[in-house]
């Protein structure tokens, strides 16, 4: 494991992970949330693990994958990193993603020394949205009709945390 939190870990994502991605990305529940369109196939799956320089962990509880967590660091030197979250709908309401974004916080601020970050979530999405308050996060823009979701423009809230504003 690479961050424990205080109900999930965080270990690097692997390729034998692709199951999970598969499973996750195919999900109704999830491709609408994060805006994700094109079914994924295994080998898609597999080949997703090399797609970019961003850093992919996958959420475990116990030895059990229960989503997966991403954070992108952005190389202009204002310190600044992007993250993203997905956790299976059967484990939905258990504080994962919250402990999960906290140890992306956790990473980001302490070991990569970054100043801020950010998330996005489609405003049809007030659990994702609770899940970055709930670290403190703070709504910082509304894109107004950004995203189209499930047959719908929908507007896209846009968060960010500053390093000396986490408490961890």
């Amino acid at each position: 494991m690479f961050i424990h939190g205080e109900q999930v870990t965080l270990r690097p994502q692997q390729a034998a992970d692709s199951d999970l991605l598969q499973r996750l990305l195919n999900e109704p529940q999830i491709r609408q949330n994060i805006g994700f369109t094109d079914p994924l196939s295994e080998p898609a799956a597999e080949a997703l693990d090399s797609r970019d320089a961003d850093t992919h962990f996958v959420v475990c509880v116990g030895d059990e994958p229960v989503g997966t967590c991403m954070l992108h660091e952005d190389h202009h030197p204002w310190g600044f990193g992007l993250l993203g979250y997905s956790m299976c709908p059967d484990h939905w309401g258990n504080g994962y993603a919250t402990d999960a974004v906290d140890c992306l916080a956790q990473y980001a601020f302490r070991e990569l020394r970054l100043n801020k970050l950010g998330a996005d979530c489609y405003a049809t999405n007030p659990a994702s949205a609770r899940v970055l308050e709930k670290v403190g996060f703070q709504q910082e823009g509304r894109r107004r009709d950004h995203a189209f979701v499930d047959g719908e423009y929908v507007d896209l809230l846009e968060y960010g945390l500053l390093a000396d504003e986490w408490g961890d």
